[in-house]
């Protein structure tokens, strides 16, 4: 038998690969999630995770203990929501950054609808930008999107840096303003890609813009510039620019669950959703 407060954990700490973040989400002391995953690796006789000082990777095994997690997790709230009769219900709108549309957050929904049947989930795609503007005036009830730089607030789904990514034959040529492939305003990861280039005082012009990431890979694999884009969502047929090309430091970006002023029934599905994309982060790492 897996402990599901020890599952929890252990799914939270592969999302996040950091102990310490893991402890902020769950509000658990670090030592309590490091004894939460030292004993569930005593009952499963597997290492789950490589750590030292600088980073923690799941093993295999521990890859393996990804699926088998969520599968207990959700039978266990199926089951607390069966036999409690706190069914949520009632209309959601539920806002996603253009960045999950080519990720598995369709196979959460998807879970999520057949869970939660008498909830009436209204999906909007738009830029992380736009999703903060709609939800502060009251048109969405939570939002998965990219957190504004500066911003605290926002529960952490995940963490990664941002990394320039072009055609695998793209050739830079330093002499020539960098071509850009970047969503319009209010796009976050455009707003940070044009100061960083001014802070680091490098020419750059924009080849394309699209609201459509569809749209922008197109214009990327066949060549017409670079985009600042999530490392750990780069797009089949693309590639990291190499470090040789001499281009700035991104930095890192969060994603982050955010919640408007929903009440009553809206706020029952929304933490419900909120609780489903948590349990399933790591989903959102991959491609589909």
């Amino acid at each position: 038998m897996y402990d599901p407060a020890q599952l929890r954990t252990f799914l939270t700490v592969a999302q996040t690969l950091s102990f310490t973040q893991a402890a902020h989400r769950l509000g658990l002391r670090q030592s309590t999630v490091s004894q939460h995953v030292r004993r569930l690796e005593e009952a499963a006789g597997r290492t789950l995770f490589t750590r030292d000082t600088h980073s923690v990777e799941l093993t295999e095994d521990g890859e393996a203990m990804l699926g088998f997690a969520r599968t207990i997790l959700q039978a266990n709230e199926r089951a607390a929501a069966f036999f409690t009769g706190s069914r949520p219900r009632g209309r959601l709108r539920f806002g996603a950054s253009e960045d999950f549309v080519l990720t598995r957050l369709p196979e959460i929904l998807e879970s999520f609808r057949r869970d939660h049947p008498e909830v009436d989930l209204e999906l909007t795609v738009e830029l992380s930008g736009t999703l903060h503007r709609e939800l502060e005036a009251g048109r969405l009830d939570l939002v998965l999107a990219k957190r504004r730089t500066g911003d605290t607030h926002g529960e952490l789904v995940w963490r990664s840096p941002l990394t320039w990514i072009g055609a695998p034959r793209l050739r830079i040529d330093p002499d020539r303003p960098l071509p850009l492939i970047l969503f319009p305003p209010p796009g976050i990861t455009r707003a940070r890609a044009l100061e960083v280039l001014e802070r680091h005082g490098l020419p750059w012009r924009i080849s394309c813009t699209s609201t459509s990431l569809s749209g922008l890979i197109a214009a990327a694999r066949a060549g017409l510039g670079v985009m600042a884009h999530t490392r750990g969502l780069i797009p089949p047929g693309l590639t990291q620019i190499p470090a040789r090309a001499g281009l700035p430091d991104l930095g890192d970006v969060d994603f982050v669950l955010l919640h408007g002023r929903e009440t009553g029934r809206a706020r029952e599905a929304a933490r419900a959703l909120s609780s489903a994309i948590l349990a399933g982060a790591d989903r959102l790492h991959r491609q589909v």
